[in-house]
């Protein structure tokens, strides 16, 4: 089987869960003996690309003429079975699932966000989850509350994009829901159930997890949504020592925040950007990790890659984290300072006893051997059915 793996890659200095699972995907299906064809752009790129390309970006996310010429080609060459969306924007477009039905190549998209409706893919604004725009055939609040990269021009060219695309993504041929939030998303834009399969993503085997160390590990974008904010002031309301350590990793909007609290606790460490070889190493020093989020996140990474080294999660009870963290590999809490706080000695106290589940749930659940074969299944059961004849 012959596999297209489009997505725009998010720009490497904002650390990016869904560039590693598109990554650990591609691996993952070829290690399983599928032949896939990569077919990636990256925002980092932008600065780089010649003046007449830079001139028709603004247009990009609507149709993308450069992406749709290099598919084009790409598919008469290659005649695959099928094209797997993640993330179109902004270089890709949306476009390229046309241009695959075009060429007869069925198309799934796995749903990371809510941007079949939202200009930002959150559902969250000035601090608070909002669906202004849910229902509406062009989301003119997310221009007048400037969603999109705090600008009204280009959050009304998403604006603009969403209502082009809508018939574009009621036409894909199979929807990947990471969980069944966003199943309930898809169908609420008008996907029918039988074109939604839920299917967490999957993480390679990093081993017999490492002895617990102490303290907890809060890594993330540091931006609003993400609940850094929370976590502090639920961490201020235990005196200086008394949990252990706090370690932050990442970087965003919110950085002053963590180098603040940095300077003002002997408690609080922050630790920067970090790559996976050094989130591994802060991972294994910590006891518990920390996702506080306060929109409603789809499927942290950070908590299966905590699941997979034996960790247990502390989370709050938003988007796809009770699902991931079940009944047994962790704590789920509201999203409010005092709850948060209530529940960060408990974990301390408990994390050694919950370790053992937190990785017997992603052995379970989370696992390659498990979701691979899965994802195969979803190729298969559209391959079966197309004779790659032009749309």
């Amino acid at each position: 089987m012959k596999v297209v793996v489009a997505h725009n890659r998010y720009r490497e200095a904002m650390p990016s869960g869904e560039n590693v699972i598109v990554d650990t995907e591609i691996t993952q299906l070829r290690e399983a003996g599928i032949e896939v064809l990569p077919f990636q752009r990256s925002s980092d790129s932008i600065g780089d690309l010649p003046l007449a390309e830079k001139a028709l970006l603004p247009l990009s996310p609507i149709y993308g003429r450069a992406a749709q010429r290099d598919l084009a080609e790409l598919l008469e060459a290659e005649r695959p079975d099928v094209l797997h969306l993640h993330n179109p924007y902004p270089l890709l477009s949306p476009w390229v699932v046309r241009t695959a039905h075009a060429h007869g190549v069925p198309v799934i998209q796995t749903v990371h966000n809510y941007r079949q409706v939202c200009s930002s893919g959150l559902y969250f604004r000035d601090g608070h989850n909002c669906q202004d725009c849910r229902g509406k055939l062009v989301g003119w609040p997310a221009v007048k509350h400037r969603c999109y990269r705090g600008s009204a021009a280009q959050s009304a060219l998403m604006a603009t994009t969403l209502a082009v695309h809508r018939p574009t993504w009621r036409s894909v041929d199979r929807f990947i829901a990471l969980t069944d939030r966003i199943a309930a998303h898809l169908r609420d834009y008008g996907i029918p159930d039988e074109h939604i399969v839920v299917k967490p993503n999957a993480l390679p085997d990093p081993g017999e997890p490492t002895a617990l160390g102490e303290g907890f590990l809060y890594g993330a974008r540091l931006s609003p949504e993400k609940g850094l904010d929370l976590l502090l002031e639920a961490w201020r309301q235990h005196p200086d020592g008394a949990l252990g350590t706090l370690r932050i990793a990442g970087d965003g909007e919110l950085r002053p925040l963590a180098e603040r609290a940095a300077a003002e606790r002997t408690d609080v460490v922050y630790l920067g950007i970090l790559d996976r070889d050094g989130m591994r190493r802060a991972r294994d020093e910590s006891a518990v990790v920390v996702a506080a989020p306060t929109w409603n996140d789809t499927l942290p990474t950070v908590i299966l890659e905590a699941l997979a080294a034996g960790r247990p999660v502390l989370g709050t009870d938003v988007g796809g984290i009770p699902y991931l963290v079940g009944d047994e590999a962790g704590w789920v809490v509201p999203p409010r300072a005092d709850a948060l706080a209530g529940a960060l000695p408990i974990a301390r106290d408990q994390a050694q006893a919950v370790a053992p589940a937190a990785r017997a749930r992603y052995l379970r659940d989370f696992h390659p051997d498990v979701l691979t074969g899965r994802l195969i299944d979803i190729y298969t059961s559209l391959t079966a059915n197309s004779d790659h004849s032009r749309r």
